[in-house]
């Protein structure tokens, strides 16, 4: 009977670990976006003090919105720091440099701008389209 326990016990733990790395090795990634998001530049600030401000452009095939406010909330972010993503269109110029001031990168690349995801210092999220 004790023998029967100590099974019963070692295939419950099996089984939950075996879940555990199931569930972390499954979860949805950036990859599995429909739209073809490529990161094509990115910023972070080197204040590592302070807030840290990430800022990434990312071209994307077509305005798939809903997919891009997706892609914001899967990037990472800082508890009272910042998280901004420019979408812009793959078929166009994309600004391959970015700075922590705004504007971010050079404004001659606005109008191929879909839409910018921003991620404020209290966890709050805009999404706005066509921003420029």
């Amino acid at each position: 009977m004790n023998k029967n326990r100590k099974i019963i016990f070692l295939a419950l733990i099996v089984a939950v670990i075996g879940f555990i790395i199931y569930d972390s090795t499954s979860q949805p990634t950036v990859d599995d976006l429909e739209g073809n998001f490529v990161e094509v530049a990115s910023f972070r600030n080197e204040n590592n003090k302070g807030p840290i401000v990430r800022i990434y452009n990312v071209s994307v095939e077509g305005p798939v919105f809903d997919k891009m406010k997706k892609y914001g909330d899967m990037m990472p972010y800082t508890k009272y720091g910042t998280t901004t993503v420019y979408f812009f269109d793959a078929s166009k110029p994309v600004p391959n440099k970015l700075v922590q001031n705004k504007p971010n990168f050079d404004p001659e690349f606005n109008e191929n701008c879909y839409a910018v995801y921003i991620k404020d210092q209290n966890g709050g999220i805009t999404f706005q389209k066509s921003p420029f």
